[in-house]
């Protein structure tokens, strides 16, 4: 099968997981992707454990399937030939070195672009290539600094991190966004360009309606647990053996929401009519709710807000997550052959070409050999 990003050459020079994302991604839609790191200890997160797998850590599977891996040493000037003939021939680079690193070593995208016209040389970072460029981007600090953790968990609480690194998440679909867009301009112009993203900017991007709130009103939003600021009730609602998520958008649903519990009077509440009321009056709505809630378990509540068109769930583990998604038929882990964990399925399907050449995660250097010969071939020929 073709893939969508066949014969596309990606030199990925990036390491730990926003960059290694983003390359991974492309991996999946069928672009060759060199994986360049360091000798002997290669990217930071094949020691990012436990959890272990037979060959790295899990850590790392997770962002670097489908790759081929080679050490380089950029300061040797053997490797740093290798490299430098690596971005002459790619389609892509992506590197999250500290803004100005590889450019000191003849390696930033003014290099590569005086060989490579056409190269889209895309460049990560923390917090950007100018005054910003010195800070240390890491995902937590993001979180931090970014306004994330100031919005995440119990009002009563301290600040909170997300469960996973999803500011660098977020960055490398930012990173593939850019990368792709660049790529198809480039159809037209012939020439490629320097795509720069940043965790701080990729995490502001995303903060949507709370970002906006702060736009509009001048202050800064707080945090709220599992309450939604704009929507009630949207939220975890106490039940007879534990708590159930509820999202009730509109009005409508909240009147079948209270027709489905056996409370249809609270909709005609003057309190409760409008979801702007809603919201003013939760502080009395949410007890009225649970006291109704308890006197059954989450299986029978969730059956009878779904069977009237609301959204409601158990509040699950990642396995139970798994085990929803393979029930409902989305297939979400994938085999990438022996020796090596499955992996989760690339999220996006495609009617003409699936993506269905997964292979595993490469061995620190496992592609050394190919990969130099290929490339002294190349020169050979040059």
């Amino acid at each position: 099968m073709t893939g969508l990003l066949d014969g596309i050459l990606v030199a990925d020079f990036s390491r730990v997981l926003a960059g290694p994302l983003a390359t991974s991604t492309m991996a999946d839609l069928g672009a060759t992707v060199i994986k360049v790191e360091r000798p002997g200890v290669g990217d930071d997160t094949r020691h990012w454990g436990p959890p272990w797998t037979d060959t790295t850590s899990a850590y790392f599977d997770a962002a670097n399937r489908s790759k081929e891996s080679i050490e380089l040493d950029l300061d040797d000037p053997t490797d740093h030939a290798l490299a430098a003939e690596l971005m002459a021939t790619a389609d892509v680079v992506v590197e999250n070195f500290r803004p100005g690193a590889l450019a000191a070593k003849g390696l930033g995208y003014d290099d590569a672009a005086a060989v490579n016209p056409g190269v889209v040389y895309c460049s990560i970072s923390g917090f950007g290539s100018a005054e910003g460029a010195a800070l240390p981007g890491y995902d937590f600090l993001v979180q931090a600094v970014g306004g994330l953790m100031s919005i995440t968990g119990p009002e009563d609480s301290e600040p909170s991190k997300v469960g996973v690194a999803l500011v660098d998440v977020l960055t490398s679909k930012d990173a593939v966004i850019g990368i792709l867009a660049a790529l198809n301009e480039r159809h037209g112009s012939g020439l490629g360009q320097h795509v720069e993203v940043n965790l701080l900017s990729s995490l502001l991007g995303s903060l949507a309606n709370q970002a906006s709130s702060y736009l509009a009103t001048g202050e800064s939003p707080g945090r709220m647990g599992n309450r939604h600021p704009s929507i009630a009730p949207y939220e975890t609602l106490r039940c007879g053996d534990g708590i159930i998520a509820v999202c009730c958008g509109n009005d409508g649903q909240f009147a079948r929401l209270a027709g489905a519990i056996g409370a249809p009077e609270l909709s005609g509440d003057p309190r409760f009519a409008r979801n702007a009321d809603r919201v003013a009056h939760r502080d009395d709505l949410i007890p009225l709710l649970e006291s109704v809630l308890v006197s059954e378990g989450a299986a029978h509540w969730i059956k009878a807000l779904t069977d009237v068109g609301l959204p409601a769930g158990a509040v699950g583990d990642i396995a139970s997550a798994f085990g929803l998604a393979a029930d409902l038929g989305l297939d979400p882990r994938v085999d990438v052959g022996p020796d090596a964990i499955d992996q989760v399925r690339h999220p996006i399907t495609y009617s003409r070409t699936p993506v269905d050449n997964y292979r595993r995660p490469p061995r620190l250097g496992e592609h050394n050999d190919t990969v130099r010969a290929r490339y002294t071939q190349k020169t050979r020929n040059s």
